[in-house]
């Protein structure tokens, strides 16, 4: 059981990890010059990145929504860590860890806004770019919360012998 709490522990960790590169890292789209991410935008000229703001075209309702939900979903995974261990301590034997599951649910739920506004809204028409590897990051965090969502949903509190 204590190997089981243990990778539970650091599957979370590692949703925790990547949800949080997803948002903060400067990768989300790329082209050779170019690096955007939801907060700004990164040129390069003569061999250095220089920050620039996001181009005004961008539509801000969206790019908000974007910022928003991805800090959510950081926000929610944060919070169902601590319900988990809080929850390890204080739920009768034999419940379910419904309520930390419910926290993962609503961090995945999050970061799928975020990346399918994402996807949806900007870069459709750009052909000379490519999705960056936190944008990648953020899809891959929405399995991982996910499968973690469910795992907490199966879970029951056993006996520690």
């Amino acid at each position: 059981m204590l190997i089981l709490l243990a990778a539970i522990f650091i599957l979370h960790i590692a949703c925790i990890t990547l949800l949080l590169t997803a948002t903060i890292h400067n990768a989300w789209w790329m082209t050779d010059t170019i690096s955007t991410d939801i907060w700004a935008r990164w040129i390069l000229m003569g061999g250095q990145w220089n920050y620039t703001q996001i181009p005004a075209y961008y539509p801000q309702e969206y790019l908000q929504a974007v910022q928003a939900s991805s800090i959510l979903a950081c926000i929610f995974c944060i919070l169902s860590l601590f319900v988990f261990v809080a929850q390890l301590y204080t739920l009768p034997k034999g419940k379910r860890f419904s309520f930390t599951g419910a926290f993962q649910l609503l961090a995945c739920l999050c970061i799928i806004i975020a990346a399918s506004i994402y996807t949806d809204i900007f870069h459709k028409d750009e052909r000379n770019g490519w999705y960056g590897a936190s944008f990648i990051l953020a899809w891959i965090s929405v399995c991982l919360t996910f499968i973690s969502c469910i795992i907490y949903f199966v879970l029951r509190k056993k006996t520690a012998a």
